[in-house]
């Protein structure tokens, strides 16, 4: 007898079938996720500099404009490297 998952799990199947990606898909992906992780973290050094001399400086609102900005660019950096992702997946 099957269990509820099992069952659900089957009907998901169904539904939408699981696309397979193949090793230099895989290797692509990791490549993508790569690149876009040393993109935040360059931008992320900077700006927290930057953060940092406002704040000393007492610049309290400048210091949360960049912070905000870092924000700002942490997440388009996320969605340009999941957009380049869905290309190589959509590919399979």
């Amino acid at each position: 007898m099957k269990s509820a998952y099992e069952l659900a799990m089957e009907r998901l199947e169904k539904a939408s079938p699981a696309t397979k990606i193949t090793e230099e898909q895989k290797a692509e992906l990791a490549e993508i996720d790569s690149s876009f992780k040393a993109k935040i973290a360059e931008r992320e050094v900077f700006l927290r500099d930057k953060i940092v001399k406002a704040q000393i400086t007492g610049d309290l609102q400048g210091a949360a404009e960049i912070e905000q900005e870092l924000a700002r660019e942490v997440r388009r950096f996320n969605a340009d490297c999941e957009a380049k992702k869905d290309k190589v997946r959509a590919r399979s």
